[in-house]
């Protein structure tokens, strides 16, 4: 995509999964006229993950049965297929993503950075790195992985976020994990696998299976696992308990719990506590709910600002989470055929997506438990 002074249909910011995947979306919209732009690559997020890091969720091809690839952003796609793997890394989703825009031809123009977004009249003026972009609409699909919201215990200084390089260097000795979700466990099972200690410290213990079949409120299957065989080994040790202060005594780290209790380590403890919304430049044009995630109408869109939509993890409406690329996913021809509908063009090539299971467009079925 080349900068253009004519006003875009629909700007997409942020060229990670729902970026890429909105955007094909709104390109079986007859006659719309888009364009992606990301501050990075195509998959820069993942292209920054640690290499040892994984999916959560396999890839596998099941599309021409109707049972599309979880980690697929378009029906017709299988990065399973494509990659020739299950649980991939960052690079090798990244390189999905970069096929998909390639086959599709998605307009997206990389190493341009958004700075503003502004709300003109019935549009946006989008100040980037390589000048102004107008736009009828705007989907914020910046993604969550740059938002790492300060951890809230003293000392936190003398801690490594869980996301970062450092965090998975091999360490010898006793290991300290602060929080225990999902990033808390698959970094703690790593050290484990290399030989280390681990200290997993969670007030709430997540680790604990809990009830209802959700996986954004429980240990997705491959986490309990990995969690079950970290177990055996007698190297790990869950702690339900409050991290309150993270000290350095000499060539050791002490992790202070509510409890009274003192914990030791041999390097920096690890924070496993979660990213934030992300919402950079569109931070003003979003009110946030109690819990701090952006407020949506029923169409992904800001409550405050008509024509600006959210795409991706930060999803939330009500108490559903859309924290999964196989749930946000969901969303991508919704908000395309709003969009579309609104201009008057015709949507009718998004039934492809309802087919392949890829549009949900009443909340109300979302939700719905296992029965065994």
């Amino acid at each position: 995509m080349a900068p253009t002074a004519k006003a875009l249909d629909a700007l997409v910011i942020g060229a990670g999964p729902a970026g890429i995947g909105t955007a094909l979306a709104l390109s079986a919209v007859d006659d719309l006229l888009i364009g992606v732009v990301d501050r990075g690559q195509i998959g820069q997020t993942f292209l920054n993950w640690p290499t040892k890091q994984t999916f959560l969720t396999p890839s596998f091809t099941g599309n021409g049965f109707g049972a599309t690839d979880l980690n697929a952003v378009h029906p017709r796609t299988s990065p399973a297929f494509s990659l020739g793997a299950d649980y991939l890394t960052g690079p090798q989703y990244a390189k999905y993503l970069r096929s998909v825009v390639k086959h599709f031809e998605v307009p997206v123009l990389s190493d341009t950075e958004v700075t503003a977004v502004e709300a003109v009249g019935d549009g946006f003026t989008v100040a980037t790195s390589r000048g102004p972009v107008s736009a009828r609409t705007v989907v914020w699909a910046g993604g969550e992985f740059s938002d790492r919201p300060d951890v809230r215990l003293a000392g936190a200084g003398l801690s490594d976020h869980s996301a970062t390089p450092e965090a998975w260097e091999p360490r010898s000795g006793r290991v300290i994990v602060i929080g225990g979700y999902e990033s808390g466990i698959d970094i703690a099972c790593h050290h484990i696998e290399h030989g280390a200690q681990v200290t997993v410290v969670d007030a709430g213990s997540p680790w604990d299976a809990g009830s209802g079949s959700d996986p954004s409120f429980r240990l997705a299957p491959r986490s309990r696992m990995r969690l079950d065989g970290a177990t055996a080994t007698g190297r790990l040790t869950l702690t339900a308990a409050h991290a309150s202060s993270i000290k350095r005594d000499g060539a050791e780290w002490v992790v202070s719990l509510d409890n009274g209790t003192r914990i030791r380590a041999d390097s920096r403890p690890i924070a496993a506590t979660g990213f934030g919304p992300g919402l950079g430049p569109v931070s003003e044009l979003f009110t946030l709910r109690r819990d701090g995630w952006p407020e949506l109408d029923d169409d992904d869109q800001s409550t405050i600002t008509p024509g600006l939509f959210l795409s991706g993890p930060a999803m939330r409406h009500g108490a559903l989470k859309f924290c999964f690329i196989y749930k946000f996913r969901q969303r991508f021809a919704h908000v395309a055929r709003v969009i579309g509908e609104a201009q008057g063009k015709d949507c009718s090539g998004l039934e492809e997506w309802r087919t392949a299971g890829m549009l949900t467009d009443d909340l109300s079925c979302c939700g719905v438990e296992c029965a065994c």
